[in-house]
């Protein structure tokens, strides 16, 4: 290896004080990170042509032995990192990615907005294949849709060009990802992350259904009708979670890049752009996407670009000047009517005869260049892994600083004030100031695949979770949270009623620890416990019990902390939601007259995963809610219990009582017999009669909802992530989730404990 000597290279940019110099050796390799960019040569007009529609959709997969070979070489290699930690492995191979320090220098240096690794990257492409049409500059419009775009790094790396480079234009983006607030999608498929979505949410297009799922076909139809426009510019950054079976990425994302290349030729006008995310190219699926894309566009690349971790198999597909659809419409139809079949079940896109023998060792030729690369890279990091010299770590060092120097220089970067972000005024999103927001696999993959085989007390014995959860409730939770009313900017004008496919199972939440909830869940799942009346597990004996008795005293002393004019001279009364057997005889004071309420039923058998999210059981909580606000005088109380507040409903019904009472605490766990794992209390009732927010319970009240669906949210998002209000949910859905994780354990291990 080269210590450097010999000619040197000067380096300069506008972010230097002068040039920096670097050896031969050094430049010459960062030259070489930044050129990896291979390019399909299309022979003589009419060799490559798009199959018959008839011919389409209709041969099994073929495989090809060339790329075959490679995936088994590759993965071959791979596979000599099933015993690294994956947390120690990602520390050493970020040392010595070469590009390693370029994201901190531009988020610092050029201010940019959500500099991730996905910004800069994506920065790469747009300067190296002037990604931007000509038309769309000349005429002064663009218009963009970005696929499976969470965080929004690509639309705020787009936003740094264009304000920077001063290409004025009028610029128009639309969104789609998974809906990270919709509860029925599965944290480990959803980029939590919504530093963008939280504060551009219009931008947004998440479907009738509100998941924003792209592989769904009524999806797709309703996105073209959203957009419209010309669209110039297609990007989709898709992926899933594959490190379960990392030796079948490219398998396994093969439905997802099925779907984004349909959804990109449905909607581009001609002469635009497309840029898709893939991994290797080796199975037939690929190789017909690949042939499919030469077709449709003037020039088809695939780069590498040098932010992107030169040891992972991500490249990009860089398509440009769209042919128009009119070439492609008979078989898009066709393949829109297979949208939503799995990979397994659906045929290849076109019988291997059909695809050119030139394509074919195009294609071969740029699979073997992109392995050769990979494969180096993985067998250095192994090499340094185990023994790296100081000498090593200076070259590393030199390497790393000068593909910063070179990526501000290539790409000429440039700084663009807060005032010209996407986010103007930075709300904070649902779980953006969380630990758990960018979780880490932990572990080697041969103890993450020996955990996943375990059931889910073993999973809790050998988790984070586990003192946590086993801690007995010593004291009640929920005397420091408290929500004052009401809140000062309270602007209905933006409420609205969002109607959507009724939720399966509440699988995520915004307002809930994600691991607590998904290994509730798993519990639940396996326990075969049903919700009657509560958890139908044994009490703890050894947790601190609420009693109805000492809720009603809280009351007392919260409704005494909350007069604002000393003592009151009228008896107060104060609505006990729960059944009468429970709150049949109330105690009474010369300050509050307690009543009972009737709560809502029990919900169905059986759909102990659905929480606070079974259609029913949130209709008759929205009625509970409503007759005790009509019947409530100023000054008067509630005690709500409540099953939990995973949803955006029952978080917009917390936010309105937060509206009706000057004060809303919780305690957990709740009394023994309560429909709830939770109480509310909410002091001194003080809103006017004849409210707004009264008639528009009332309204969303009286809809009549088809059985399939149900009031999915009514309080905008950006909303309920304002204030207090999400610190307040956090910490009660937390509570209620750790204490029926800890009530399932207890039973377990009793039950342990009995058999043997």
């Amino acid at each position: 290896m080269s210590r450097g000597r010999g000619v040197r290279k000067k380096i300069f940019t506008e972010n230097t004080a002068g040039p920096v110099s670097f050896s031969a050796d050094v430049v010459s390799e960062i030259q070489e990170l930044f050129n990896k960019i291979t390019t399909y040569s299309k022979p003589a007009p009419g060799e490559w042509v798009i199959p018959h529609p008839s011919e389409s959709l209709r041969c099994d997969p073929h495989q090809h032995a060339r790329l075959q070979a490679l995936k088994d070489s590759l993965n071959e290699v791979k596979n000599q990192l099933s015993d690294k930690n994956l947390e120690v492995w990602h520390q050493h191979t970020s040392f010595t990615n070469r590009a390693g320090k370029v994201i901190a220098h531009v988020r610092a240096a050029a201010n940019a907005e959500i500099c991730t690794q996905a910004w800069c990257k994506f920065y790469e492409i747009l300067v190296t294949f002037s990604l931007v049409p000509d038309r769309a500059l000349q005429n002064g419009e663009l218009n963009s849709v970005h696929l499976c775009e969470a965080p929004g790094a690509f639309i705020a790396s787009l936003n740094h060009y264009l304000k920077s480079n001063s290409l004025y234009c009028d610029w128009t983006w639309v969104a789609n990802t998974l809906n990270p607030y919709h509860e029925a999608n599965d944290n480990g498929t959803m980029i939590a992350d919504d530093r963008l979505i939280a504060n551009t949410l219009p931008w947004w297009f998440f479907g009738t259904d509100d998941t924003g799922d792209i592989m769904t076909q009524k999806y797709l139809l309703e996105l073209q009708t959203f957009t419209r426009n010309t669209v110039d510019l297609v990007t989709a950054d898709g992926s899933f979670d594959c490190q379960a079976n990392p030796d079948e990425q490219e398998t396994l994302v093969a439905p997802l890049h099925y779907c984004e290349v349909v959804t990109a030729l449905l909607l581009l006008s001609p002469g635009g752009s497309f840029v898709l995310k893939m991994f290797t190219l080796y199975e037939h699926s690929s190789v017909c996407l690949l042939y499919l894309l030469n077709c449709c566009f003037g020039t088809v690349h695939v780069f590498k670009p040098a932010t992107s971790k030169a040891g992972n198999s991500e490249v990009y597909i860089v398509c440009l000047d769209h042919c128009g659809r009119e070439a492609v419409r008979p078989l898009l139809s066709k393949m829109i009517r297979n949208f939503e079949l799995p990979i397994t079940s659906r045929e290849a896109l076109f019988p291997n005869s059909l695809i050119p023998e030139s394509f074919l060792q195009q294609h071969e030729e740029i699979c073997a260049y992109f392995h050769e690369h990979q494969v180096r890279t993985i067998t250095e990091n192994l090499r340094l892994f185990q023994s790296m010299g100081d000498l090593e770590r200076q070259k590393l060092n030199l390497l790393r600083d000068c593909a910063v120097q070179f990526y501000v220089e290539r790409f000429h970067v440039q700084h663009l004030h807060r005032s010209k972000w996407l986010s103007k005024n930075s709300v904070p999103g649902c779980n953006v100031n969380s630990k758990l927001l960018f979780r880490k696999q932990a572990g080697t993959f041969n103890e993450r695949k020996k955990l996943q085989a375990l059931d889910w007390m073993e999973k809790v014995n050998q988790g984070s979770y586990k003192a946590f959860i086993e801690e007995h409730v010593t004291e009640v939770v929920g005397k420091g949270c408290l929500l004052a009313g009401p809140a000062e900017d309270c602007n209905m004008d933006a409420w609205y009623i969002l109607v959507g496919t009724a939720i399966p199972k509440v699988r995520s939440s915004p307002f809930c620890d994600p691991d607590l909830l998904s290994c509730l869940n798993e519990a639940l799942e396996h326990t075969g416990l049903t919700m009657d009346g509560g958890l139908c597990v044994p009490s703890c004996s050894s947790c601190e019990v609420l009693t109805l008795e000492s809720i009603l005293s809280e009351v007392i002393s919260l409704h005494r902390s909350q007069l604002v004019h000393g003592a009151c001279e009228q008896r107060l009364r104060c609505l006990v939601v729960g059944s009468p057997p429970l709150t049949g005889c109330l105690p009474q004071t010369s300050e509050l007259h307690f009543e009972c309420s009737e709560g809502p039923s029990h919900p169905a058998a059986g759909l102990v995963t659905l929480h606070d999210g079974e259609p029913q059981y949130q209709r008759e909580l929205l009625a509970c809610v409503l007759h005790s606000l009509r019947s409530l005088q100023a000054g008067g109380s509630l005690v709500l219990p409540l099953l939990s507040a995973f949803t955006r409903f029952t978080a917009g019904l917390v936010l309105a009582l937060r509206h009706c009472f000057r004060s809303v605490t919780f305690r957990c766990p709740a009394p023994a017999g309560t429909l709830g794992a939770a109480v509310l209390l909410c002091a001194n009732y003080c809103l006017a009669p004849g409210d707004r927010l009264l008639e528009f319970l009332g309204e969303m009240h009286s809809m009549k909802v088809d059985f399939s669906c149900q009031v999915l949210q009514f309080v905008p998002m950006e909303v309920l992530l304002k204030g207090g209000l999400l610190e307040f949910l956090w910490n009660m859905n937390k509570a209620i989730a750790r204490h029926r994780l800890h009530l399932l354990v207890q039973a377990r291990q009793h039950s342990i404990t009995a058999t043997t």
